[in-house]
């Protein structure tokens, strides 16, 4: 069934914002891509190329601008961490003053970040698992079978304000019609567990990627005692801020994936950019810290990798 159609602005239309721009774009909504020049020029004038495993290959038409300046209905911030502070400078605080606003970074404090700079209210905590990467401005590949979208909903009930219950319904409407567009989509009540649910998965496979410069079959094969001493830290970690979290669960979802894979960091190594260190091992190591987990081979991987 069709949805009604939105403005949606994308700050960072690279591997995962343009994917989600596409995909948005190609099911009828507006979508802005925010960039820079050279890239905002390419989009305007040629749109978005996906190459998909899941979805196929498709051209969407979209609007590209180096700035927001007008009202949008959600925006999506997909830029790296790395690149966050300046990006930002992109999104006039106004512009986002009704919007719901998505963060789909790697790591833990950019919620924060966010929410200092523009309504707190209307920022929803947001993880993404999948492999995209943007080859070329305005052309991405989407290799993964999978692009997995949680969102951290408001919580509901006797308790809540009105305001607080319309949002929730209101992210559990985007959720709709992000599904609709072709993403798997699920909304969870807790924002703590769902940061970490991603973290506890992603850390352990980016540290260990991009430290042995090779897929994660390699990993799992030739280094399997190092990823089983990781998997037992972050758990530990995991377990220690308050989210569930296993051993056993971890290493079966590293199991499954195909051999190939590789992740974003090991992506930004190989082309020499900026890594996401910090925001994915450093703030595991951070949260150690605050708890008393004792994470040594965590720790050396940071320290390999620095």
């Amino acid at each position: 069934m069709p949805t009604t159609p939105l403005t949606v602005a994308v700050l960072g239309p690279g591997g995962v914002g343009g994917l989600i721009g596409g995909l948005l774009a190609r099911d009828g909504h507006r979508v802005i891509c925010l960039a820079g020049e050279e890239t905002a020029a390419v989009l305007d004038r040629d749109g978005l190329h996906v190459d998909s495993t899941a979805f196929g290959r498709f051209t969407a038409r979209v609007e590209a601008a180096g700035e927001l300046r007008e009202p949008v209905d959600a925006v999506f911030v997909t830029v790296k961490e790395t690149a966050l502070t300046d990006a930002l400078d992109r999104i006039a605080p106004q512009a986002v003053d009704g919007a719901i606003v998505v963060p789909l970074l790697n790591g833990l404090d950019h919620v924060a970040l966010l929410r200092e700079r523009y309504p707190a209210a209307r920022v929803v905590a947001g993880t993404i698992r999948v492999e995209a990467t943007r080859t070329a401005p305005g052309r991405i590949e989407h290799t993964s079978p999978f692009a997995v979208v949680e969102l951290a909903a408001p919580a509901g009930g006797a308790a809540s304000t009105a305001p607080v219950e319309e949002f929730a319904e209101r992210v559990h409407e985007f959720a709709e019609q992000l599904r609709h567009a072709g993403l798997d989509v699920a909304v969870r009540k807790d924002e703590t567990v769902m940061l970490w649910s991603k973290l506890s998965f992603l850390a352990p496979f980016a540290l260990l990627t991009t430290r042995h410069a090779d897929g994660i079959g390699v990993v799992r094969t030739e280094h399997r005692d190092e990823l089983l001493a990781v998997l037992e830290e972050i758990t530990a970690v995991t377990k220690a801020v308050g989210a569930p979290a296993g051993t056993a669960a971890l290493l079966a979802a590293f199991d499954r994936l195909p051999a190939t894979m590789k992740s974003s960091m090991q992506r930004d190594v190989e082309a020499g950019r900026p890594t996401e260190l910090d925001a994915i091992g450093g703030a595991v190591l951070r949260a150690a810290e605050t708890h008393g987990v004792h994470t040594p081979t965590i720790a050396r991987l940071v320290r390999e990798l620095a």
